[in-house]
Protein backbone atom coordinates (compact mmCIF):
# COMPACT_ATOMS: atom_id res chain seq x y z
CA UNK A 1 0.00 0.00 0.00
CA UNK A 2 2.42 2.30 0.81
CA UNK A 3 5.19 1.88 -1.80
CA UNK A 4 2.55 1.39 -4.42
CA UNK A 5 0.43 4.04 -6.25
CA UNK A 6 -1.17 4.66 -3.03
CA UNK A 7 -0.30 8.26 -1.35
CA UNK A 8 -1.87 8.60 1.81
CA UNK A 9 -0.47 12.10 2.23
CA UNK A 10 -1.44 13.41 -1.33
CA UNK A 11 -5.35 11.79 -0.46
CA UNK A 12 -5.40 13.50 2.86
CA UNK A 13 -4.02 16.93 2.10
CA UNK A 14 -5.71 17.16 -1.25
CA UNK A 15 -7.98 20.01 -0.06
CA UNK A 16 -5.91 21.60 2.83
CA UNK A 17 -5.97 25.27 2.26
CA UNK A 18 -2.90 26.11 4.38
CA UNK A 19 -0.76 23.03 3.22
CA UNK A 20 -1.38 24.34 -0.54
CA UNK A 21 -0.58 27.92 0.91
CA UNK A 22 2.51 26.79 2.32
CA UNK A 23 3.65 24.28 -0.53
CA UNK A 24 3.46 27.91 -3.01
CA UNK A 25 5.23 29.76 -0.79
CA UNK A 26 7.98 26.79 -0.45
CA UNK A 27 8.19 26.59 -4.35
CA UNK A 28 8.68 30.34 -4.92
CA UNK A 29 11.22 30.77 -2.00
CA UNK A 30 13.15 27.73 -3.02
CA UNK A 31 13.13 29.24 -6.82
CA UNK A 32 14.17 32.55 -5.58
CA UNK A 33 16.97 30.44 -3.68
CA UNK A 34 18.15 29.21 -6.70
CA UNK A 35 18.67 32.06 -8.91
CA UNK A 36 20.42 33.88 -6.54
CA UNK A 37 23.27 30.69 -5.49
CA UNK A 38 26.12 30.40 -7.49
CA UNK A 39 27.02 26.78 -9.07
CA UNK A 40 28.76 25.21 -6.29
CA UNK A 41 26.29 26.85 -3.48
CA UNK A 42 23.12 25.74 -6.10
CA UNK A 43 24.44 21.78 -5.76
CA UNK A 44 25.03 21.84 -1.64
CA UNK A 45 21.34 23.17 -2.06
CA UNK A 46 19.71 20.33 -3.98
CA UNK A 47 21.54 17.60 -1.87
CA UNK A 48 20.40 19.26 1.31
CA UNK A 49 16.89 19.56 -0.29
CA UNK A 50 17.29 15.85 -1.75
CA UNK A 51 18.80 14.88 2.01
CA UNK A 52 15.16 16.92 3.62
CA UNK A 53 12.60 14.78 1.77
CA UNK A 54 14.13 11.71 1.96
CA UNK A 55 14.37 12.17 5.65
CA UNK A 56 10.48 13.09 5.73
CA UNK A 57 9.77 10.32 3.42
CA UNK A 58 11.28 8.02 6.27
CA UNK A 59 9.18 9.81 9.18
CA UNK A 60 6.06 10.18 6.75
CA UNK A 61 6.47 5.97 6.21
CA UNK A 62 7.53 5.27 9.88
CA UNK A 63 4.47 7.55 11.18
CA UNK A 64 1.85 5.86 9.06
CA UNK A 65 3.11 2.24 10.18
CA UNK A 66 2.94 3.37 13.73
CA UNK A 67 -0.63 4.56 12.85
CA UNK A 68 -1.19 1.42 11.31
CA UNK A 69 -0.39 -0.61 13.52
CA UNK A 70 -2.09 1.16 16.49
CA UNK A 71 -5.34 1.31 14.23
CA UNK A 72 -5.14 -2.47 14.30
CA UNK A 73 -4.15 -3.13 17.63
CA UNK A 74 -7.41 -0.79 19.03
CA UNK A 75 -9.23 -2.47 16.27
CA UNK A 76 -8.51 -6.21 17.59
CA UNK A 77 -8.35 -4.68 21.37
CA UNK A 78 -5.21 -4.34 22.70
CA UNK A 79 -2.55 -1.75 23.22
CA UNK A 80 0.16 -1.90 20.68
Amino acid sequence: MWYGNLHPVEEFLADNKEYKGLLRILAKNREKLENSLSPEQAELFEKYYTATNEMNSVSETAAFKYGFTLAVGLLIGFKI
